[in-house]
């Protein structure tokens, strides 16, 4: 008797495009090679295993698995610390995928952050686009769509799955951006000719940044610790490093996220009021954040990145 399926992520519960999915797989027109993006890799990864499970546990296949230890199902995933997809890794999988199912009908290939695939990757992955394997799907993962060459956007199904937009749960977080906040508020407040009050925001600016650093850390080893209970028992040690960075990346990420969230919040009150100057500082502080979240994709450290956003923002709010 076939298994339950794998449930669809509850944050997409009477989603449309789950409802295509459902009907493209159960017509069996559902098209060879997905791109799933979306702003949460989580999400995405577990939109692929749902989908995974209902094209390989079907009646006909002679046994039932999970989708991570599933026999047909393969997966290709960035490694090192640079969390890049080598041209060999992809030629590995490419192997794999010509070779008959073992139980099932038909075989899944998915993709984990396939825009770290090295351009030579890219071209070795383009022929098995263009010519897929018999019986074979290929789903793609990606929080950076367009950072992948156009020669793959163009030959893939594109389906976005938004995050629901949910606060990290963090221990320290929701402090640390009330803090920042309040901090906003008595810059604001003007500091010029005061040199007391100058380093008094200079001192919170910097406790700021060693707060930030210990909620990232803090956040990224828990979820790292759930993430290795759920991880295929076969996975490289360079593997597992480039899994340990992009879940710290995409913490990293989403933290500036809110702390943009929590700039627009503190100035919305103040544009109500028409408050041009305070209008300017926020646009300002915007550009400024996403130019530090762009360092972040150089490497730049975390730290080093809201250090200068701060100090941007002590210079844009202080003279408003």
């Amino acid at each position: 008797m076939t298994a339950s399926p794998v449930p669809w992520p509850a944050a997409l519960a009477g989603a449309p495009t789950v409802s295509v999915l459902e009907q493209a797989i159960a017509r069996r027109r559902l098209s060879h090679s997905l791109l799933l993006h979306g702003d949460s890799a989580e999400l995405l990864l577990a939109v692929a295993n749902a989908i995974a499970d209902r094209l390989l546990n079907v009646p006909g296949a002679s046994a039932s698995f999970p989708p991570t230890q599933h026999p047909d199902c393969f997966s290709l995933r960035p490694a090192g610390k640079m969390r890049q997809i080598s041209a060999d890794a992809t030629r590995d999988l490419i192997n794999q995928l010509q070779v008959s199912p073992a139980v099932a009908p038909r075989k899944v290939a998915i993709l984990h952050e396939v825009d770290r695939m090295h351009l030579t990757a890219a071209n070795v992955f383009l022929k098995t686009l263009e010519e897929p394997p018999a019986n074979t799907t290929l789903l793609l993962l990606t929080t950076r769509p367009y950072a992948l060459i156009p020669t793959i956007r163009s030959r893939v199904l594109h389906f976005r799955f938004p995050s629901a937009g949910t606060s990290i749960a963090a221990d320290g977080w929701a402090p640390w951006l009330e803090d920042y906040q309040a901090w906003l508020g008595r810059v604001s407040g003007g500091a010029t000719g005061d040199r007391r009050l100058v380093a008094d925001h200079i001192f919170t600016l910097y406790g700021l940044v060693a707060r930030f650093t210990a909620v990232l850390d803090a956040a990224t080893a828990a979820v790292w610790k759930l993430e290795q209970e759920k991880l295929p028992a076969d996975l490289t040690d360079d593997e597992q490093v480039a899994i340990e960075t992009g879940i710290a990346n995409g913490i990293r990420t989403r933290l500036f996220a809110e702390i943009e969230q929590t700039t627009r919040a503190y100035a919305l009150p103040r544009l109500m009021a028409g408050d041009e100057p305070a209008r300017r500082a926020l646009t300002a502080a915007v550009d400024r954040l996403e130019h530090a979240v762009g360092l972040l994709r150089l490497n730049l450290n975390a730290a080093a990145a809201l250090e200068d956003f701060l100090l941007a923002s002590l210079r844009l709010w202080a003279k408003r």
